[in-house]
């Protein structure tokens, strides 16, 4: 259970892995923080999330913008350090997908990736954590017993076709949690990537071929189903417990055993949301 005040800071908060890890982590005492970005079709959604939490008798704090966005970033945390202790963010979990899927080469020029989408992709699905962990850092919200958690997928390390964005998009990630957690080690903060089996989440069925990775999954999978939201936000409070203190700079899998017997499957995970193939 959370102790004191503490707080969860959730980007991508309104669907799949973000959600579920909002509750609960709710379900275990930490008040939310959850960044999404939503339509109005999508906002009865956000308040359903925040009702949920709140009746739990945690606070639930949600703001609608876009989190790769330097200037709403910023107002974000300021906002958060406007009423929140120094050290109150105990965990922040980056669940953020949205990247083109389009091929690196082909014959025809129009088909293949941009600078503008490959810098946007990289951006959101790896960058991004880095620059808000930066933030909660120099504002001193987060300190000694921090945990910083980013989804990744088996694509960090795996190849198909019109992947390859999100795939160097996901390799970053495990990149940065890497680094972070040696820089952070000195203020007792940890740094893990969570790589999901393949889950049934809305950014998954932005992928083309998404239904057969989930025959696929369920077949190959020890367990016989897919991993589920709250398979993953179950396990992330464990993780946030005091004593995983000497677990950082990981990538630790959450699938029923699915990627160990599973070696040739790719996606997984919070992919990509809003995923273009044209790249609008």
């Amino acid at each position: 259970m959370a102790e004191g005040n503490q707080s969860a800071l959730i980007l991508g908060a309104s669907s799949g892995f973000g959600e579920a890890s909002a509750l609960a982590l709710a379900q275990a005492g930490y008040d939310i923080y959850g960044v999404h970005l939503d339509r109005r079709a999508g906002l009865d959604h956000v308040e359903e999330i925040r009702s949920e939490i709140e009746g739990m008798g945690r606070r639930a704090t949600f703001f609608n913008v876009n989190a790769a966005d330097a200037e709403k970033r910023a107002d974000v945390l300021n906002g958060i350090a406007g009423e929140a202790a120094s050290g109150s963010v105990r965990v922040l979990l980056h669940s953020l997908a949205f990247g083109t899927l389009r091929p690196l080469v082909a014959r025809n020029p129009a088909s293949v990736i941009t600078p503008k989408q490959m810098d946007m992709t990289l951006d959101v699905m790896a960058h991004s954590l880095v620059y808000w962990t930066q933030g909660l850092v120099s504002r001193n919200l987060i300190g000694e017993g921090g945990r910083i958690y980013a989804m990744t997928s088996s694509g960090g390390d795996r190849v198909s076709p019109f992947y390859g964005p999100v795939s160097a998009a996901k390799a970053a990630l495990e990149s940065h949690c890497r680094q972070l957690s040696l820089e952070l080690a000195p203020l007792g903060i940890t740094v893990n990537a969570i790589r999901a089996g393949v889950t049934d989440t809305p950014a998954l069925r932005k992928i083309p071929g998404h239904d057969r990775m989930i025959e696929i999954a369920r077949q190959i999978n020890p367990h016989g189903r897919l991993t589920t939201p709250e398979d993953v936000g179950r396990c992330l409070v464990a993780l946030a417990r005091e004593e995983t203190a000497w677990l950082t700079g990981n990538v630790i899998r959450v699938d029923g055993g699915e990627d160990v017997v599973g070696a040739g499957l790719t996606g997984g995970s919070d992919t990509v949301a809003g995923v273009s193939g044209t790249g609008s």
